[in-house]
């Protein structure tokens, strides 16, 4: 019935519409770095001071993926 009323291509397909939304690669990020990620920030943070840089690697990259995910360009 979409297809008839010329609504299918503006609809889109059920699976699209039950997908949740991931920020353009060209899309700004919504608030400043220094906001962003807290958790993942703090735990680096943390762990950078207790241990060292060299030793909290996959935490590090935890937080630029989190970064990331928002838009940022890391």
């Amino acid at each position: 019935m979409l297809e008839r009323l010329g609504l299918s291509s503006i609809m889109g397909s059920p699976s699209a519409q039950t997908e949740p939304e991931k920020p353009a690669a060209t899309e700004k990020p919504k608030c400043k770095a220094c906001c962003a990620c807290p958790e993942t920030k703090k735990a680096r943070d943390e762990c950078v001071i207790e241990k060292g840089e060299s030793e909290c690697g996959d935490l590090i990259e935890a937080h630029k993926k989190c970064m990331r995910s928002l838009g940022f360009k890391i």
